[in-house]
């Protein structure tokens, strides 16, 4: 299901019509996203969990929804809150916090003049053997943005994965447009280093 005000709009008429089917369709688009979010909070043992209470919360709710926000930002912020929620039951905190004075890990890649010191390799994908490099570095890169801080993790997941627009990722987190701008620079680098050295050594 895309997500746009039109989308939305017959979103609404539709739980008008039929709420059951219309609530159907929503967890059928949004369900896997809002687990793989969930599992950057909560680890992926908790989350399906976590996403099944927050559809009965959602379900719950919709009569109240709208429409002021796009429908995947409402679940989202759902979603997170009760992921939040079960963090601070257990004991453990999200800090959404970027500390501005941590230094570029890229820095050494530019000149002065901002263009490359060392541009990144050429990729080209022409035989069986490229096609499973190919998958080999898509593991690579799962294995890493498992490893990244969450807060990164979480902020490079809604941008770059579920294809947010930064104010819905403001929105959603209650953060501001810096503090995730500073997380998705963060993340990203970090990515991009471990492709870079998967493609100067072929080792993860």
């Amino acid at each position: 299901m895309a997500d746009s005000t039109e989308n939305t709009r017959e979103l609404l008429v539709a739980l008008q019509r039929d709420k059951d089917a219309a609530f159907t369709a929503l967890v059928e688009s949004y369900h896997a996203g809002l687990v793989a979010v969930a599992g950057t909070m909560l680890g992926h043992g908790e989350a399906e969990d976590a996403v099944q209470a927050a559809w009965i919360s959602a379900y719950r709710a919709i009569d109240r929804f709208e429409g002021r926000s796009a429908i995947r930002t409402w679940l989202y912020r759902i979603v997170i809150n009760e992921a939040r929620m079960r963090r601070r039951g257990g004991g453990r905190e999200l800090s959404l916090d970027a500390d501005p004075v941590e230094a570029d890990p890229l820095a050494d890649r530019f000149r002065g003049n901002g263009h490359w010191r060392t541009p990144p390799l050429q990729w080209d994908w022409n035989s069986p053997e490229d096609l499973l490099q190919e998958q080999q570095l898509l593991d690579c890169l799962r294995k890493h943005l498992d490893r990244l801080p969450e807060a990164q993790r979480l902020a490079v997941l809604l941008r770059d994965v579920q294809g947010l627009e930064f104010a819905e990722i403001c929105n959603t987190l209650g953060v501001e447009s810096s503090n995730v701008r500073v997380l998705l620079h963060r993340g990203r680098t970090t990515l991009f280093r471990m492709v870079d050295q998967y493609q100067e050594t072929g080792k993860c």
